[in-house]
């Protein structure tokens, strides 16, 4: 059986005279990410749950392979990803709300686009297209210049780019993000389906209605720091999750 393990993974970054002055420190180093690990199975939906600037989306970033840790490691099936990157890539979807759309082609150019990118062949980007669009209603917009299309309509045309060749692991930054209540249920039915075929799922947020609605096993994250790495019902059974989580975090900021 497949596992994603991220094993004591540290990033840091330099920070700037301004970024200083801004967040009123002298330290030149803003650790990001501090000591983190865990691991993800497939058929199993990890939720990675911290606020904004907890190092959520830097460690998504670490997993898949944007930017290196400083220290620490990160394994797919016992092999350390840098052995062999491209081929580790391959395996990867990757959707972040920082992905970039060229508004001039189609959702149905863009999909072809990245699918010759994964040495696809034709019938493969076809069938993947059909299944893709119409789970995310994209069919009837897939040959609308991107730049015409919703906001809510170009995160699910980047949720579907993100899994055109099929993945292994799913590694999601915020999918709902910038979706209405329909368009969101869409993704939440379709992480689920994905569960059962038995992928490696993460998924970051903030929300812990979407934790509890769609994550089998939770990790908060608090200042760079994973503070709590365990079954969703094992948390429950100490309080709801938004609970637990205040609990957590006015302890971190106490002993911080």
């Amino acid at each position: 059986m497949s596992v994603l393990r991220i094993e004591h993974v540290t990033k840091e970054f330099k920070l700037t005279l301004r970024q200083r002055q801004k967040q009123k420190t002298n330290a030149k180093t803003l650790v990001a990410v501090n000591d983190l690990s865990f691991e993800a199975v497939p058929g199993v939906i990890y939720g990675l749950l911290g606020p904004n600037g907890a190092g959520k989306t830097t460690t998504l970033r670490m997993i898949a392979s944007l930017i290196k840790p400083k220290t620490g490691a990160i394994y797919l099936d016992n092999k350390e990803i840098n052995e062999d990157i491209y081929a580790y890539r391959k395996k990867i979807g990757f959707l972040t709300s920082e992905l970039k759309l060229d508004g001039f082609f189609t959702p149905a150019d863009t999909i072809t686009y990245m699918g010759k990118l994964y040495g696809m062949s034709d019938e493969e980007i076809n069938m993947r297209k059909n299944v893709l669009f119409r789970s995310f209603g994209v069919d009837k917009f897939q040959n609308t210049p991107i730049k015409d299309l919703s906001t809510g309509m170009k995160q699910k045309v980047s949720l579907a780019i993100s899994l055109c060749h099929d993945p292994e692991v799913i590694i999601f930054d915020e999918p709902t993000n910038g979706l209405d209540v329909i368009a969101a249920r869409d993704v939440e039915e379709y992480l689920v389906n994905l569960k059962k075929e038995n992928k490696i799922i993460i998924i970051s947020t903030h929300i812990f209605s979407l934790v509890e609605k769609l994550c089998d096993h939770v990790g908060i994250i608090i200042s760079g720091k994973l503070i709590k790495d365990a079954p969703l019902k094992e948390i429950q059974k100490e309080g709801t999750l938004e609970e637990v989580f205040f609990k957590l975090y006015e302890e971190a900021n106490v002993n911080a």
